[in-house]
């Protein structure tokens, strides 16, 4: 008879031997199982977090080897609605610089304007035409344009010449897309 009230008194209790599943544990059961779906379901697709296009450029001596432009650098460009925009300014001591390039317009043109230590100054127009295309990663992910550079003109007031070393424009602007080579300086 003690037995029995041992018996009754562990199944009260609730040990291990004797516990049925309850609610509580399906219940876990079930959001475990809603937990995990979740997760398998999600993508995991990495937006880039700048996904502004740039072109690269270096400046060169007629060598080829790299240049060092001592003189003050500053770039712009007009904007569709007629209004500046300064993609670079009062750059010293420049050897190399990065510029946005538009989305969709099928040609830019920069404005670079070279100041020397006696406040002379030289403008120079560059135009860079481009053929441009959407570029889609996800759904998830805002679209970007990459571009293709069909050819580039100059004004030669300070620039000697420009070399398209790279053609196609995408997220990639390790690698100079231009050699810009300027005219001899004092």
């Amino acid at each position: 008879m003690q037995r029995q009230q041992e018996k009754r008194l562990n199944t009260a209790a609730g040990s291990p031997s004797h516990r049925k599943p309850g609610r509580g544990g399906r219940l876990q059961a079930a959001f475990l199982m809603a937990a995990t779906l979740t997760a398998a379901a999600c993508s995991s697709v990495d937006c880039p977090v700048q996904n502004t296009v740039y072109t690269s450029y270096g400046l060169h001596k007629a060598g080829g080897e790299r240049d060092t432009l001592r003189d003050t650098l500053t770039i712009t460009t007009t904007r569709r609605d007629g209004t500046d925009s300064v993609l670079l300014n009062r750059s010293v001591n420049t050897t190399s610089f990065e510029l946005p390039i538009s989305y969709t317009d099928p040609e830019d043109t920069l404005f670079f304007y070279i100041t020397d230590t006696l406040l002379n100054t030289s403008i120079d127009t560059v135009y860079v035409r481009k053929d441009n295309y959407p570029h889609f990663e996800s759904v998830d992910c805002n679209i970007s344009f990459f571009h293709y550079i069909t050819a580039v003109r100059w004004t030669r007031n300070a620039i000697d010449s420009i070399a398209v070393n790279k053609q196609h424009v995408d997220y990639d602007a390790s690698t100079e897309h231009f050699h810009l080579y300027l005219k001899a300086r004092p």
